[in-house]
């Protein structure tokens, strides 16, 4: 049996070394149409930035080791450009010519191509992608030729990573996003935590703007923004997208999706003996249903060494999972991560949800050294299922973040989290986790322990409701939603009938630093017989959502 690949790197090369685990005499070739078969693309950015020192350590394994390790037979340089799958055979450009290549299975793993907008002076010699070792080689020998102003088209994982990159390497850097705020699968309130921090490594970030033209000069070009502004660059990436790279084999017959390559449950398309894995294929969303390319590592490896399974050995081949979408990065001090549906995903498939707001320590605050972190998660709102969580922080977010992608992943509901026995140890954790704190918050939502409201809603509510802020007067008088009164929680209980006298029939909207204090005093109200909420994620979240400039200050 002939098994011929296309395409390396993460699905294609796990599909390679799957098939020869399981089968010694198949004939495994791979075509692969640059120079590298298999290369860490999601180290890319850390060798631009100078934290991997060598290129060299980005190369996993070339032809040569793959021949005498796994006897694979990997073909560089060659770039399919047909199909014929009634002949299974391919046509392929190669160093030597065109070349007709026969196969008994085709494993379909091109990957995604990088997005390139209509903008005018997009063909500049100084614009690169960061798909590739030769991108990032491209990059490094800018930096050291003296490039000193980077612009990032893109406000993606990508993007943002280049951004960092860059700025560790001095530069000045300007990153547009069309939307409205970088890394756009994280929720808005967390995406500001992150911006906060790209600035003070001293990259501007240009929302809800686009490259409007790109203007090349003899050292360097303009690129003139939709905002207004125009800015200096030596160095432009390119990073606002992928798409899958299937035109050749929709061409052929493949069936697509809007691009994309339809595969069933183990990896087969429309066409017999035709298989596809990785980031051009449509896999199902685990939590909506819907489907989408994923254009994540963990999932393209899997998916190549599942299609291998059932090609090889189909009577014993598991189906593909459904994607949780799990990913992950950093940005300066900070770590963002995210897993299952966003807010945007569940409205689009109208999943009636719930969100929850937390802001626990890392590890107990009083071992030195805990640092908050910033928790989002949705639930489903008649059962608490698990939806989706992310987290921003500087130290414990890829722990919560791989539990709770477990726990979607395994369809708990989010009391099932209060019942977790997690590691704990003042170092590393609380003995009521963050984790465990999802589901104590989540099952009090559930039960109508407790009652929240949230911040997009103050500017209607600030007109009909009785803002009630109960942390200290000091932290009141630092900066508090305008119109608000202040009575500090520990107070509340002897002053019930002066707030009764205030409240006019009118119903209460608690908040605090975080959402701890405040659902205590929800408690009291909702016992005393008031209409009373508690904001989720306090002030902290407000702060985040509705900007510090709408805060009012006393002195």
């Amino acid at each position: 049996m002939r098994v011929v690949i296309v395409g390396g790197v993460a699905a294609g090369m796990s599909a390679a070394a799957r098939a020869r685990r399981l089968d010694e005499d198949a004939e495994i070739v791979v075509l692969e149409r640059g120079r590298h078969v298999s290369f860490a693309n999601c180290g890319l950015p850390y060798y631009v930035g100078g934290e991997i020192l060598e290129a060299e350590d980005l190369l996993l394994h070339n032809p040569a080791s793959l021949r005498a390790a796994l006897n694979i037979d990997v073909r560089l340089e060659h770039s399919v450009i047909g199909l014929d799958a009634s002949a299974h055979h391919v046509t392929v450009e190669t160093p030597a010519g065109e070349q007709q290549i026969h196969y008994d299975e085709l494993i379909l793993a091109p990957g995604a191509s990088v997005f390139r907008p209509a903008i005018p002076g997009l063909d500049s010699p100084r614009v690169h992608t960061l798909r590739t070792v030769d991108d990032a080689l491209a990059h490094r020998t800018a930096l050291e030729s003296g490039a000193r102003h980077a612009v990032v088209l893109g406000g993606g994982f990508i993007g943002v990573e280049a951004a960092e990159a860059f700025a560790a390497q001095g530069l000045k850097v300007d990153l547009v996003t069309r939307g409205p705020h970088i890394l756009s699968p994280v929720e808005a309130e967390l995406a500001a935590l992150v911006t906060t921090e790209a600035s003070r490594l001293g990259i501007t970030v240009h929302s809800n703007a686009t490259v409007e033209r790109i203007v090349s000069g003899d050292t360097r070009d303009t690129v003139v923004l939709s905002d207004g502004h125009q800015v200096q660059a030596d160095l432009l990436v390119l990073a606002a997208g992928v798409r899958p790279d299937t035109a050749i084999f929709e061409k052929a017959g493949v069936a697509c999706e809007r691009g994309a390559i339809v595969v069933d449950e183990y990896g087969r398309t429309n066409l017999p003996g035709v298989y596809a894995a990785g980031d051009a294929t449509l896999q199902t969303d685990h939590v909506t249903g819907t489907r989408h390319p994923v254009t994540l590592a963990g999932p393209a490896n899997r998916s190549g060494r599942q299609v291998a399974d059932h090609l090889v050995r189909p009577e014993s081949a598991r189906p593909a999972p459904a994607t949780t979408g799990t990913a992950i990065i950093r940005v300066g001090e900070l770590t963002a991560a995210t897993t299952g549906a966003n807010r945007a995903s569940l409205r689009k498939a109208g999943v009636d949800h719930q969100t929850l707001h937390l802001h626990p320590s890392n590890h107990a605050g009083y071992f030195p050294g805990a640092t908050p972190l910033s928790l989002v998660v949705h639930i489903r709102k008649d059962d608490g299922l698990l939806l989706g969580a992310q987290a921003v922080g500087k130290e414990g977010v890829d722990k919560r973040i791989d539990v709770l992608a477990t726990a979607i992943r395994a369809e708990f509901h989010v009391a099932d989290l209060i019942d977790l026995d997690l590691a704990y140890s003042p170092i590393y954790g609380s003995a009521k986790d963050p984790v465990n704190l999802v589901g104590m918050v989540g099952q009090n939502a559930l039960d109508g322990t407790l009652r929240l409201w949230y911040a997009e809603e103050w500017e209607h509510l600030r007109h009909d409701a009785l803002i009630l802020d109960v942390r200290s007067r000091d932290e009141y008088a630092s900066g508090h939603l305008p119109g608000s009164l202040n009575i500090p929680h520990t107070e509340l209980r002897g002053r019930l009938d002066e707030l009764k006298a205030t409240v006019d029939n009118r119903p209460v909207r608690v908040l605090c630093g975080s959402g701890v204090r405040s659902h205590i005093a929800h408690r009291v109200l909702d016992h005393a017989g008031f209409d009373s909420a508690s904001l989720s994620g306090g002030m902290q979240t407000a702060r985040a959502i509705l900007g510090d400039h709408i805060l009012h200050s006393v002195g």
